[in-house]
């Protein structure tokens, strides 16, 4: 009898049980939830509708449409590309991208495109090598380093101009925003490194000369400086000395002119004690002066 009732009411909780599942997939299936930084893209039996759905709850047909969520905030993509520079030199260019997708285009994007991953591989990538190609191939190797910010605004317009085209053709103007555009790396071959070493080894010789010769040219002017001082301080040497003699002369002849007793004591000072002589044969006899000795005697006027 207890066997019985329990065959029963387990035939009965059976059904209730399927029911209830069906009910809770029937019910999960008539809702979504998108995501933060997402938009949903509705696909009713693989057809994509043009309206997208934001962030947040929404309701559904269950069974029939499958939403798909489009990340629209920024992301990276990195590529590697090979290319030729004016001079012929092989370059390897590494770029990054930041882009994000447009949520108002998420659903043309995503059906002429894909999503994210497939926008990436699809878009940005070949972007990056055709754009990278043709930016290098008009400037030198040297060139793609010291004018690396020319180099980088160019790849940059390059590949916002070669996304516009190609979203313009399918449709879907506006689809990808191109953030930012970095040149991570530029890498050359073997033989061009060992070039520049050469040139930069070349420049620091010539750039160490230069400034040994101008070493040597200021030591040499400095010294020619230093003589051309010790001849002005001789000749303003010599020149204040006989400046000296010169007013001392002119001061003493000044005296002399107004004094004739002093012209008679220089002469004796000068007077080396000899009487001057005449010669006219025979002994020489000392020359006297009679009118200055009757002078000089006593008694006379």
């Amino acid at each position: 009898m207890g066997s019985r009732n329990n065959m029963e009411v387990g035939g009965i909780l059976v059904p209730i049980v399927i029911v209830a599942v069906i009910g809770f997939w029937v019910l999960s299936s008539s809702f979504v939830v998108v995501d933060s930084g997402h938009v949903g893209v509705v696909r009713t039996l693989g057809a994509v509708q043009t309206n997208e759905l934001k962030e947040g709850f929404h309701l559904v047909k269950p069974f029939i449409d499958r939403v798909e969520q489009m990340d629209c905030r920024l992301h990276r993509a990195l590529s590697k590309a090979n290319a030729a520079s004016k001079d012929l030199q092989n370059v390897s260019t590494e770029v990054t991208v930041q882009f994000a997708i447009n949520g108002d285009v998420a659903p043309a994007t995503y059906q002429s495109i894909g999503d994210k991953d497939e926008v990436s591989v699809k878009l940005i990538e070949p972007a990056i090598h055709e754009s990278v190609k043709s930016v290098t191939a008009r400037f030198t190797a040297e060139e793609l380093v010291t004018q690396r910010s020319q180099v980088k605004l160019e790849i940059h317009e390059q590949i916002s101009e070669f996304i516009r085209v190609t979203l313009e053709k399918k449709g879907t103007v506006g689809a990808v925003n191109i953030a930012n555009v970095a040149i991570t790396d530029f890498d050359f071959s073997d033989e061009f490194n060992r070039a520049i070493e050469m040139k930069v080894k070349a420049e620091q010789e010539a750039l160490q000369a230069k400034n040994v010769k101008l070493q040597r040219v200021t030591q040499a002017e400095a010294k020619a400086a230093e003589m051309t001082l010790d001849a002005d301080a001789v000749a303003y040497k010599i020149e204040m000395e006989s400046k000296s003699r010169a007013d001392a002369i002119k001061r003493e002849a000044e005296a002399l002119k107004g004094n004739p007793e002093l012209i008679e004591l220089r002469a004796v000072e000068k007077w080396d004690g000899q009487l001057p002589r005449f010669s006219g044969g025979g002994n020489a006899i000392p020359m006297l002066d009679l009118g200055q000795i009757m002078k000089n005697e006593p008694g006379q006027p």
